[in-house]
């Protein structure tokens, strides 16, 4: 028992938390086997278990059964718990209790929370991680109430409180699970469920960090280089992806073409911010046409913001790529962004996380297309929402193999953690070379 707490106290910031994510997937999945979860007349074998409790953890909201009717009221409270443990990160919910119970939080811990939020220093991160908790259940408790007022007119006050409580945490933490069947398709035109799941997705989305600085802000008037880049590409994704899915479904009959024009403006813009990190739809994915389908797969690759639940290779990293190419094509030795210079391990860093994401999708369509006999942008589109975790699906994940649940199981838990913090948990510590080679000049393009 010694020899193992001496190894654990050398684990890096990385492998603590690939190995808290595990615990809470093995623990999820243990939950959802219990007969207690079921609905009667239902049944789990263990790989769905496994793949609803990987999902719910990872925020993700890909499902291979239906929520609302297989699993009873505890096993919807398991899976929303899932949820708001994997978005807000397991190590914030730790420092909860930290905090009730008056503990003092070490070096070690606090450089895991640095780790788990994806933050520059270790400065005022415990302060940090409290205005994250606070922002959570402010944003959650208020949707929460919007929506049972709201949703009363057409259920019961109970049931309306925990749909509303449900979805409210889910949409927060970007999970993307819903208990009606068909996603929110049926508000497809309503005003006030469209503007709530529209503001809350997107306060999940811009990341902890960006939150606390816009809470801020009124006094200090000042936002970092971060906050600006993250607003900034967020609103140009929003607006972009809106504006091309209401031209390219706008005529389409299966999905914007029945709606009210009030309805058509929505829709359109709950897909685009959905599709970043949500999962959530009020169209039915797969009657769009192919062209809006893979745009919907560019917008899922580029994901969320850093530090919130979202997934994705990040705004960031895409601003970053796109100030980069700009640079090389204007002939300019910096890539900047709002009058500041990129450093240049930023880049590098940065393509290096498309690659590896790139990667992933690469090889995790080709292994599906081998075992699952379905079309491949079906394929592809599943693939790279279990690589951002965004949970949109075009229908083709309660049809997959045993076999390719679980590589989707695989692809969803390596993209929540990232790939490169698995890459730092299973490799060794970094060591400084104490030399370096000489230059060489290779023909590029």
């Amino acid at each position: 028992m010694n020899t193992w707490r001496k190894r654990t106290l050398h684990w890096t910031p990385a492998r603590v938390l690939v190995t808290g994510f595990l615990f809470i997937i093995t623990i999820g999945t243990i939950l959802l086997k219990l007969p207690i979860s079921t609905a009667p007349g239902h049944s789990l074998s263990l790989i769905d278990a496994l793949f609803t409790a990987t999902s719910a953890v990872c925020v993700t909201g890909l499902v291979v059964v239906d929520i609302g009717t297989t699993f009873s009221a505890f096993g919807q409270g398991v899976i929303i718990s899932l949820v708001q443990i994997g978005g807000i990160g397991f190590m914030s919910v730790a420092l909860l209790f930290y905090l009730m119970l008056g503990k003092k939080i070490s070096l070690r811990e606090r450089l895991i929370l640095q780790e788990s939020i994806n933050a520059n220093s270790m400065e005022g991160i415990v302060r940090t991680i409290r205005r994250v908790i606070i922002f959570v259940f402010v944003i959650q408790g208020t949707a929460t109430i919007i929506l049972m007022l709201h949703w009363s007119s057409h259920m019961p006050w109970t049931q309306a409180f925990c749909y509303a409580l449900f979805h409210s945490i889910s949409l927060f933490n970007n999970g993307g699970f819903d208990l009606f069947g068909s996603s929110f398709q049926q508000y497809a035109g309503d005003f006030v469920t469209n503007l709530v799941a529209f503001l809350i997705v997107l306060s999940g989305g811009l990341g902890f960090i960006v939150l606390a600085e816009l809470y801020d802000y009124p006094k200090s008037r000042r936002l970092s280089l971060h906050s600006k880049v993250v607003l900034s590409m967020t609103a140009l994704l929003v607006v972009a992806g809106a504006l091309f899915i209401f031209i390219f479904e706008i005529t389409n009959p299966n999905t914007l073409g029945e709606l009210s024009w009030d309805g058509k403006l929505y829709a359109s813009f709950f897909q685009s911010i959905s599709a970043r990190s949500s999962g959530t739809a009020t169209l039915e994915i797969a009657d769009m046409r192919q062209v809006t389908q893979f745009f919907l797969i560019i917008l899922m690759f580029i994901g969320a913001s850093p530090g919130s639940a979202g997934g994705g290779i990040k705004t960031t990293t895409f601003a970053i790529l796109l100030a980069a190419v700009y640079a090389m094509l204007r002939g300019r030795e910096d890539a900047v962004l709002f009058r500041h210079r990129l450093a240049k391990d930023q880049i590098v860093k940065a393509l290096t996380i498309i690659f590896l994401a790139l990667f992933m999708v690469l090889s995790v369509s080709m292994l599906l297309a081998v075992t699952e006999d379905e079309p491949f942008i079906s394929i592809l589109f599943e693939t790279v929402s279990a690589v951002a975790t965004v949970g949109m699906s075009m229908g083709l994940t309660p049809e997959m193999t045993p076999f390719g649940k679980l590589v989707i199981c695989m692809t969803m838990f390596i993209g929540r953690i990232g790939p490169m913090t698995l890459a730092y948990a299973l490799g060794n510590r970094k060591e400084q070379s104490l030399f370096r080679y000489p230059e060489g000049k290779i023909m590029i393009g």
